[in-house]
């Protein structure tokens, strides 16, 4: 893209080193040589590409990437210059994409003028709160993401945060978010959006796709623990499926813990986006975000009333046993009065005379069994 020469320059240099691939996603497999993007490495830049509506993006080299932002006019907040009218923009826009790991890359990003200074922080941190505001035709924020292909355990969430303009996007990242790597997968083989806006709202429904795989998974086990329960029987473990339940139940947690904030910063009444991102960024993102947290919240309480009727089922259990303790209890009661009797060390002892003593005895403690079985069956206590 060329620069336009009635805008005013702002310095920034990037340097030119050999260029190699780094595209954003682990299955690097996925993208063929042709659509690879290629990067200034020592810069921390892992792809920059210029997009065209009805057109495949170009791959921008470093001294374009330079060229393309000394055209773009100063933020108002450091030259006090509004931004340039809709008409009077080149056509097209560029996505440019930054490991921020790299010390360089932070004062890359740091150097664009054309970005308020909020905007700049914002994509140069390293917090990983979420947030989503707006400054004049300018949309930033930071938004979560992770790589739901690893097992439930190493599942790790992230932040990339992005700063948009009708004719740019920077995106930037400390770790790999497949997400970013799916949107510009896609990019290559799909027909370029209209404004960079719409590669936000395809990396947040990859997010909110993500999330709904990971709720996929999560129902598979509650389907499991659910054909437990309904089989339920004097061998089947308890335990086992209250670690099902517990499992489901945290990771869906951590999920809703991820998620909710998103769903918040979009039902903000006090956000106002700029009209060429409204319908892309809250519109269509809010549905898919709002959609994943439903899902989510019914994912949650199907685990609450499964792990309520497991408990339902362990006081039952529970009950049946001491029921069945306390009925032995009542039974052997006479037989204990008796023998404790008849074992007292005194003279006299009724029954001690005789070879058949001990059956006669023996007799009287059925005989009184029997008596308090018949007396839990006449008060209907069996």
């Amino acid at each position: 893209m060329q620069p336009g020469g009635s805008h005013a320059k702002c310095a920034l240099a990037l340097r030119a080193v050999p260029d190699i691939t780094m595209p954003d996603t682990i299955a690097q497999t996925e993208l063929s040589l042709a659509d690879t993007p290629r990067s200034d490495a020592a810069d921390g830049l892992v792809w920059a590409v210029s997009c065209l509506p009805g057109q495949r993006p170009v791959q921008l080299s470093p001294q374009q990437v330079a060229e393309h932002l000394a055209s773009l006019p100063p933020c108002a907040d450091d030259a006090g210059t509004p931004p340039a009218p809709a008409d009077e923009r080149p056509p097209g826009w560029v996505w440019l994409h930054y490991d921020v790991v790299h010390s360089a890359s932070r004062a890359r990003v740091e150097a664009i003028a054309c970005l308020p200074e909020e905007a700049r922080a914002t994509l140069a941190g390293t917090d990983r709160g979420t947030r989503l505001e707006a400054d004049g035709e300018i949309v930033y924020g930071a938004l979560p993401g992770f790589d739901d292909g690893m097992t439930d355990d190493d599942t790790s969430v992230s932040a990339w945060r992005f700063a948009v303009l009708p004719d740019l996007l920077v995106t930037t990242r400390r770790h790999p978010v497949p997400a970013l790597g799916a949107a510009f997968r896609r990019l290559q083989r799909d027909e370029v959006p209209r404004t960079p806006a719409e590669i936000v709202d395809r990396t947040l429904l990859e997010f909110a796709d993500s999330v709904r795989r990971n709720i996929a998974m999560l129902d598979d086990q509650l389907d499991r623990a659910e054909d437990l329960l309904l089989t339920l029987d004097q061998h089947t473990e308890l335990g086992r499926i209250t670690g099902l339940i517990g499992k489901v139940r945290r990771r869906s947690t951590e999920l809703r813990r991820v998620i909710s904030p998103v769903d918040r910063i979009f039902h903000n009444e006090d956000l106002e986006l700029p009209e060429w991102a409204e319908d892309d960024i809250r519109d269509r993102s809010q549905r898919q975000i709002h959609a994943a947290l439903d899902d989510l919240m019914a994912l949650q309480d199907r685990a609450r009333s499964l792990q309520d009727e497991v408990a339902s089922g362990q006081a039952e259990e529970t009950n049946r046993r001491l029921y069945t303790v306390s009925v032995l209890t009542t039974l052997m009661l006479p037989a204990t009065f008796v023998t404790g009797f008849f074992g007292m060390n005194t003279g006299g002892m009724f029954l001690a005379s005789g070879p058949l003593g001990t059956v006669e005895a023996g007799g009287v403690c059925f005989l009184f069994m029997v008596i308090a079985w018949l007396l839990l069956k006449f008060t209907r206590l069996l």
